[in-house]
């Protein structure tokens, strides 16, 4: 017996969700020109790495975008779940290119570290206080939205390590400003792409534990079995798999030993169990077998079939 509810998931913060990526790279595009430009004219590799951080951005909210406009189609025979990930792909390609960029940042920083290069502080300065007000508004947009969904999370991740990397620039440029020690530059270059390869590399890991089809790990197996065999006329549930399908969409199946039965209860008793599952764990798809006997053999099940009756 099964439960499809998935257009519940798919249309619960779809609409602003793709609105506010939509205004995120807007501004975060005219934003990266503005510091390729600044980057070149002040000869700040800080802020080429942040202009190089920005263009990721561009592409990952692109992504992003379109992958959440194509989500919400409809399923069909050949993709039975819809095309909810898409916004998991997206999000493991996002965070794949933070850490290829990053890697980037930290090669070109580490030979700078030997040989200095005169930087323009000044414009160097304000460029990048530009460019932190630019993605402080980008994530006042995404905000809202970054805890429900691993796609706009992903894409919230990439502004908010542009901010981070606008800070260090604003500082790297007053310090040459005021001081002129030119090696603060590829310093700073150096500490935010590793600050942006921790948050990536959990993002990566979320989204292949994801597509891996791994348990939720903030629900566990044996309490979601407890919680069903709670329930008047279930005697165990047992073979129970959960997964993931999309950022907050939980997908369980799982065998129900129910106690012996009229036939017409057992829709009840199939309400009752999917009502639980949805209030308590927040499992929007399940597919439930009914038995009376229970199964011992895994993965086949092979009950005792009277061959007599079917004669």
């Amino acid at each position: 017996m099964h439960d499809h509810d998935h257009d519940v998931a798919g249309g619960r913060e779809s609409a602003g969700g793709k609105r506010g990526l939509l205004i995120a790279l807007s501004i975060t595009f005219f934003m990266m020109v503005a510091e390729v430009i600044g980057g070149l004219i002040s000869n700040s590799l800080a802020l080429l790495s942040d202009a190089g951080h920005m263009l990721t951005d561009t592409l990952a909210l692109g992504l992003s975008f379109f992958a959440m406009r194509f989500a919400t189609m409809p399923a069909t025979e050949n993709k039975t779940f819809g095309f909810y990930r898409l916004e998991i792909l997206a999000a493991l390609a996002n965070g794949t290119i933070l850490v290829i960029v990053s890697l980037s940042i930290l090669y070109h920083a580490y030979h700078r570290l030997s040989a200095p290069q005169p930087v323009e502080g000044a414009l160097m300065l304000g460029v990048a206080a530009l460019g932190l007000l630019v993605n402080i508004a980008g994530a006042l947009f995404l905000m809202k939205y970054r805890r429900t969904n691993l796609n706009i999370r992903g894409a919230f991740l990439h502004i908010i390590g542009d901010a981070l990397s606008s800070v260090g620039v604003i500082i790297g440029g007053i310090v040459i400003f005021y001081t002129g020690w030119y090696l603060i530059d590829p310093i700073l270059s150096i500490l935010i792409a590793v600050g942006i390869i921790i948050g990536a590399g959990a993002l990566v890991i979320e989204s292949v534990n994801i597509l891996l089809e791994s348990a939720p790990s903030h629900i566990n197996i044996a309490t979601v079995a407890a919680e069903i065999g709670n329930i008047n006329g279930v005697r165990e549930a047992y073979h129970i798999h959960l997964w993931t399908i999309t950022s907050g969409v939980y997908a369980l199946s799982a065998h129900v030993l129910i106690d012996d039965q009229p036939v017409s209860r057992s829709r009840e008793l199939l309400d009752d169990i999917r009502s639980r599952l949805e209030d308590k764990f927040k499992i929007l798809h399940s597919t439930l077998q009914l038995e009376c006997e229970k199964c011992d053999i895994n993965p086949v099940c092979s009950l005792p079939v009277d061959t007599e009756r079917h004669r």
